[in-house]
């Protein structure tokens, strides 16, 4: 039997356009994290998959260079938003906090009850 040859709109790259537009139908959800490295320095960003990112971090192939002198120590905090723009503006948001409004933010969203 004889295959036959691919078509060239089978190889064809997809463009910009269509590829951004069937990420949106897809409605792949956003994730906001918190990382806490070794020394105790709090690392906001924004990802489709925690998990991975994390990973990606702690290996140094992919993550930020935030973490080369400082390597992620434990997950602190994980939010989900509907979209990228939501989960930007908070990373935004969060980043402009001073390390104690972090630790008080990471405590609400959490629900952990912190005495003083």
């Amino acid at each position: 039997m004889r295959e036959e040859a691919p078509t060239l709109a089978e190889h064809a790259p997809v463009s910009t356009s269509a590829s951004a537009s069937l990420a949106r139908s897809k409605k792949s959800r956003w994730f906001l994290y918190i990382i806490e490295t070794e020394r105790g320095k709090l690392y906001t960003g924004i990802t489709t998959d925690v998990v991975r990112r994390f990973q990606q971090h702690k290996s140094g192939r992919g993550g930020a260079k935030f973490f080369r002198s400082d390597p992620p120590q434990r997950l602190r905090l994980s939010l989900s938003f509907g979209d990228r723009s939501c989960a930007s503006k908070e990373e935004y948001r969060i980043k402009q906090l001073t390390r104690k409004q972090k630790l008080a933010y990471i405590d609400e969203k959490s629900g952990v009850c912190v005495l003083n």
